[in-house]
């Protein structure tokens, strides 16, 4: 899949956390509600609930090659060796993959994974001296090049346990505007670490993007000021996002985007306990961009795939299960009436 014409994620999938500490349950939940390329794109549950290890950054930190990262009161710490939180976190994500493939047997299409982007990454592990490895443009560099290897690793593991999904990484960088935008907090709080200048931001992307060898990477950020452009430059496939944060002012890098042949995962169900409208109904501010930008209504359902607006780890089991239903739901209302 090297050209983003050819990246087909399906009309729907999660972001990719599920309430609980069940990781059958959830991977059945998953693979009950996305069975392929018709209903959408099954995905590797996380399960942060579990706790530390099971969380989003311990579990990209259990992913690092030759990197070690063990839990601090402040956070989490990079460290000289794997100890015991290493170690939780890895089988974790084993528990997570062996309920995959338990539920996916046979499964030929598109499967997403989920890791911390590098600048996320960067902006929440911390040094030996506190401070986050932001503040350290050698830490970042050997933290990009730590977790490119890890993932390497990691993607080729998930092709082996599926040999027939076409497999799809997302990397999540919900910190990627504080770090361009000098906004992420000193270890003491008084004062925030300098913005990253943009040309090494894309550049360290355009590095932990190219594990993939060409196949499709998704960015996804549920902040508000998504770079678009930045990371379409970066290689993105696909951009994830909370589609209740657009303003009128993203109108032209999304028209960009989608013409320069990047998909959209639009986060249009709330990602918390809610109640949901009908299903032409949360499809509804994506019919109107799409006017709004003069798009082609034919491109729609190709250039859209529906999400929730973020992971769902702070919802009810029975939330989540009619969240991601209701993606596919709307996803289908969106493709009979794309008008």
């Amino acid at each position: 899949m090297s050209e983003n014409s050819e990246f087909r994620p399906g009309p729907a999938t999660g972001v990719g956390s599920m309430p609980g500490g069940d990781a059958r349950e959830a991977a059945k939940t998953v693979a009950g509600t996305f069975e392929g390329p018709e209903t959408g794109m099954p995905f590797l549950a996380e399960l942060p609930a579990r706790g530390p290890g099971a969380d989003m950054i311990g579990r990209t930190a259990g992913m690092l090659a030759e990197l070690y990262a063990r839990v601090e009161p402040s956070g989490w710490r990079l460290g000289d060796r794997p100890g015991r939180d290493t170690k939780r976190a890895r089988s974790w994500l084993g528990e997570d993959l062996d309920a995959m493939e338990e539920f996916t047997q046979g499964y030929q299409g598109p499967l997403k994974v989920q890791a911390v982007g590098p600048w996320t990454l960067a902006a929440a592990l911390e040094l030996h001296n506190g401070e986050v490895a932001l503040s350290d443009p050698g830490a970042c560099r050997d933290l990009a090049g730590s977790l490119a290897e890890g993932l390497r690793e990691h993607l080729a593991e998930v092709r082996r346990r599926v040999p027939g999904a076409d497999v799809v990484l997302q990397l999540d960088e919900p910190s990627l505007f504080a770090v361009l935008s000098g906004r992420v907090r000193s270890a003491s709080g008084y004062r925030t670490h300098r913005a990253v200048d943009r040309q090494l931001v894309e550049a360290t992307l355009r590095d932990v993007v190219s594990v993939q060898a060409g196949g499709p990477v998704v960015v996804h950020s549920c902040a508000p000021d998504v770079p678009f452009a930045l990371l379409r430059r970066a290689g993105a496939s696909a951009v994830s996002f909370d589609f209740s944060l657009l303003t009128e002012r993203d109108d032209d890098t999304i028209g960009e985007a989608v013409e320069g042949g990047t998909k959209l995962f639009a986060g249009v169900v709330p990602g918390t306990d809610a109640a949901l409208s009908d299903p032409a109904g949360s499809v509804m501010g994506v019919r109107t961009l799409w006017r709004r930008l003069g798009l082609n209504p034919g491109l729609l359902t190709d250039a859209v795939t529906l999400t929730p607006s973020c992971g769902l780890a702070g919802a009810s089991p029975e939330y989540a299960r009619r969240a991601l239903a209701h993606c596919a739901r709307a996803a289908r209302s969106l493709a009979d009436n794309p008008e």
